[in-house]
């Protein structure tokens, strides 16, 4: 039978039990819980009272009414604590924090793998499943070097340019974490399960449907707004005028995130999304470099694996030296000869390095000498 249910998992349980009731999507989940005020609530209201909200027909009314027993989200939880998934809500201290800045978050999320403090500094790459050998080539390429910089690379474990995404972080050592639009018992496409093993081995498989959710064309752009809120930025690579990986660019901009996006040949429909996301206004990217370029200050410093604090991604591309001589320089101003001194190394040395860190703007020069770290 497994684990036992306790007491203290009701709140979860009711969170289930919401979330298996077909019908309820992000949207409708945030009207209902902006009238009852919680899922119990939602879950014992009478019928004309859900008739009375905005959205709420008779057929999905009777159905939170008639939902299916208390005993099917029972086992739902203890089907994932048999298999080692977690179910974060949102009051969960593990809940990534730029999730809950979404204006439609989910309200679960099952977690096979492991969501760590540095995957706040994360870049989704997405893009077409029909693609060309040139975008595999560069959706690895970019994946790679992210990883290698330090950043959790988010995609979506398709075809195409999603699994060069998750193949490329892998490859440099990297972590990853995949979003899927079915329960964590579909893997889909299922020629990819051994990918998705190796995502949560060193990063992590979400979605937000329950277990058995199959695959369902619907649900895949209502995924690709959590794709998009994981991240910093998007990057979207060979994306065509009706791609889906539109959509992922649309919820960024909606919420705020950078968009990137990666040129192909001018001629070729596969990158015509692309070349419209850059002539209105998306960055373009050459390199690596463009993206933590464009991607600006953290909001809060972030710890990486190292145990670094990073206040902006321009950081993560820098040496081990560099990053050694970076860390002398403190958020408030100190003068060249204090910077030089509280350090045994050769002078010459920090001081061709300082000028290398101010060259790539993780190092501002103040007036009579002074220097100070810089937030942007």
């Amino acid at each position: 039978m497994g684990e036992p249910i306790q007491e203290s998992d009701q709140s979860l349980l009711e969170l289930i039990q919401l979330n298996l009731i077909r019908g309820v999507g992000p949207r409708i989940r945030r009207t209902l819980l902006d009238q009852f005020g919680s899922p119990a609530q939602i879950l014992n209201a009478p019928r004309q009272e859900l008739l009375n909200v905005q959205g709420i027909g008779t057929k999905l009314a009777d159905a939170i009414i008639y939902r299916e027993a208390k005993s099917t989200a029972e086992d739902e939880l203890r089907r994932c604590r048999a298999s080692g998934y977690q179910i974060l809500f949102e009051e969960s201290a593990e809940y990534p924090s730029l999730l809950r800045e979404m204006p439609d978050p989910p309200s679960l999320l099952y977690c096979k793998g492991s969501l760590l403090p540095q995957d706040e500094l994360a870049v989704a790459i997405v893009g077409s499943r029909k693609c060309t050998h040139y975008g595999l080539q560069q959706a690895e390429k970019i994946a790679a070097a992210l990883a290698r910089a330090g950043i959790t690379v988010v995609s979506g474990l398709a075809r195409g340019i999603d699994q060069a995404a998750h193949t490329g972080a892998l490859k440099a050592g990297g972590r990853t974490i995949a979003v899927m639009a079915t329960g964590l018992a579909h893997i889909y496409p299922p020629e990819h399960r051994e990918l998705s093993e190796a995502v949560a081995l060193q990063g992590a498989i979400v979605t937000e449907f329950p277990l058995d959710q199959a695959p369902v064309a619907g649900l895949f752009p209502q995924r690709n707004r959590i794709i998009s809120g994981f991240s910093m930025g998007v990057v979207l690579i060979e994306a065509g005028r009706k791609s889906g990986a539109l959509h992922t660019a649309r919820h960024a901009y909606e919420q705020g995130r950078e968009v990137f996006a990666v040129p192909g040949r001018i001629d070729h429909p596969a990158s015509a999304g692309c070349h419209d996301l850059i002539r209105d206004g998306a960055m373009l990217v050459r390199d690596v470099e463009d993206i933590l370029e464009g991607l600006g200050p953290a909001k809060t410093p972030v710890m990486t694996a190292k145990n670094r604090e990073v206040h902006t991604p321009r950081e993560l591309s820098l040496s081990e030296f560099e990053r050694d001589i970076l860390n002398l320089v403190t958020l408030e101003p100190q003068h060249l000869n204090e910077i030089v001194q509280s350090s045994n190394l050769d002078s010459s040395r920090i001081l061709s390095t300082l000028t290398i860190l101010e060259m790539r703007k993780v190092v501002k020069r103040l007036p009579g000498g002074y220097l100070v770290r810089a937030m942007g």
